[in-house]
């Protein structure tokens, strides 16, 4: 078997390392692709390097662009590699154009995708990832799951309960991996004196660069004027190129930067990020991979957002969307600060994405579908049913697939009374309701 991992970004990377560790444990054949699109030292090959998995076998250095030329310049790149190395499944992660430019390609090749991360939804159809995410999910075979209610979402749009792989997020297993790195190499002792900064108590970490935020300037003033009034807080706001360039462009730079509590520090690489966020008492953000880290490392979570793909980590209570809205951020981040019931109860919430076992769960559920023939995607050589949708409500004990095999059907969805649940094989669904396809021979 051999396994391609397409990788574009560095939350891929980061996302997919404990992945490419697992495939080499079981000694698979596998390659590596990076698309460029991170293409400066930083983003490539020193980062590979730190966080200890192989250079990519394959690097498009597709660059910046318009989201058009950069996913079409992708898919070429992508194409000939893949027809290079015709691997068994092609696995992909997450919300970027290089999931939609790897998805896209493998469906037109009838290469079986995997979606690492799949299932997330922000109901959002302004934002770019949203798209990329909902057409990556059409073309893949095998969807890799963080949470029950991700997988609710693919069910609740016709995806086959039986290629939904509920892992958990490997962004657990990266967390955990790459702060035993960080420790092993040093970094504990150096990271945060890189900072240069007197004072490291109360750390509110900020990171912001979505468009939404940093495009509209009245968004970006209220989040300003929330910070000038926290100043308990040590405010570290790592800034990205763009975000930097539109608060110049507004006028507000200068602004921020002269304020006392706030240190406006370069980007810093991704192992004295996950150590300055591990220590810190309050993350401040609009990234969606932070707020999956932040309630891993039990570090309270402030989103500059009004919707999120990662529902679950507000329903756990590590974090609250509070929008650019200055009288939500400055109430919250005041709470944290000062009310220690109220902080201990989202440090204490339970993480919705698992263990730290994602990765094994993935492999495993590879090498039974390859074992079984399920990557295989060929014409169908049966003569195609009827079917029938149908939704009862079911008056006996049975199981979801006892029900299934007496009724030649694919069950879709369980509604137990009180909330949507996932028809597992062994699921009782007894004074469940649930719609069905029921399948039958065409006359």
């Amino acid at each position: 078997m051999k396994i391609a991992t397409i990788l574009g970004t560095r939350p891929e990377i980061i996302k997919m390392a404990p992945i490419i560790d697992e495939i080499d444990k079981n000694n698979i054949d596998q390659i590596i692709i990076h698309t460029g699109q991170h293409y400066d030292k930083e983003m490539s090959d020193n980062f590979f390097k730190d966080l200890e998995i192989p250079t990519p076998n394959y690097n498009i250095h597709v660059g910046s662009g318009t989201h058009g030329k950069q996913t079409g310049h992708m898919m070429e790149g992508i194409e000939e590699i893949l027809l290079k190395e015709k691997p068994d499944i092609v696995l992909v992660q997450g919300d970027t154009n290089a999931v939609l430019a790897g998805a896209l390609v493998c469906g037109k090749l009838h290469i079986a995708i995997g979606h690492v991360e799949a299932g997330l939804r922000s109901f959002d159809m302004t934002m770019p990832e949203e798209i990329n995410r909902r057409a990556a999910d059409v073309c893949s075979t095998m969807y890799f799951i963080p949470t029950e209610n991700s997988a609710i979402n693919l069910l609740s749009e016709g995806f086959s309960r039986k290629n939904l792989i509920i892992t958990g997020n490997t962004v657990v297993d990266a967390c955990f991996r790459h702060l035993e790195i960080a420790k092993k190499r040093g970094f504990e002792e150096k990271s945060l004196k890189k900072l240069d900064i007197d004072n490291m108590d109360n750390i509110l970490t900020l990171t912001m660069h979505r468009a939404e935020n940093v495009d509209v300037k009245k968004r970006v003033n209220n989040i300003i004027d929330a910070l000038k009034e926290l100043t308990e807080m040590n405010v570290i706001f790592p800034i990205h190129p763009r975000t930097k360039n539109m608060l110049e462009k507004f006028g507000l730079f200068d602004e921020l930067n002269n304020l006392k509590h706030v240190h406006i520090v370069k980007p810093i690489g991704y192992l004295d990020f996950l150590l300055l966020t591990s220590k810190s008492t309050l993350i401040l953000t609009d990234s969606g991979g932070l707020q999956e880290e932040a309630i891993t490392l039990n570090v309270p979570a402030l989103t500059l957002r009004y919707n999120t793909e990662r529902p679950e980590t507000v329903t756990a209570g590590g974090n609250i969307l509070v929008g650019s809205n200055k009288e939500a951020i400055i109430e919250n981040a005041n709470k944290i600060l000062n009310d220690e019931k109220f902080a201990d109860n989202m440090k204490n919430a339970i993480n919705p994405y698992g263990q730290g076992d994602a990765a094994k769960k993935t492999v495993d559920a590879i090498k039974k579908y390859y074992d079984e023939g399920m990557l295989n995607i060929t014409a169908p050589e049966e003569i195609m049913t009827s079917f029938t949708r149908k939704m009862i409500q079911i008056k006996e004990d049975i199981t979801v697939k006892e029900f299934e095999t007496n009724k030649n059907s694919l069950i879709h969805m369980v509604f137990d009374g009180e909330k949507m649940r996932v028809p597992t094989d062994e699921l009782n669904i007894n004074e469940m309701i649930i719609s069905y396809t029921q399948y039958n021979k065409l006359a």
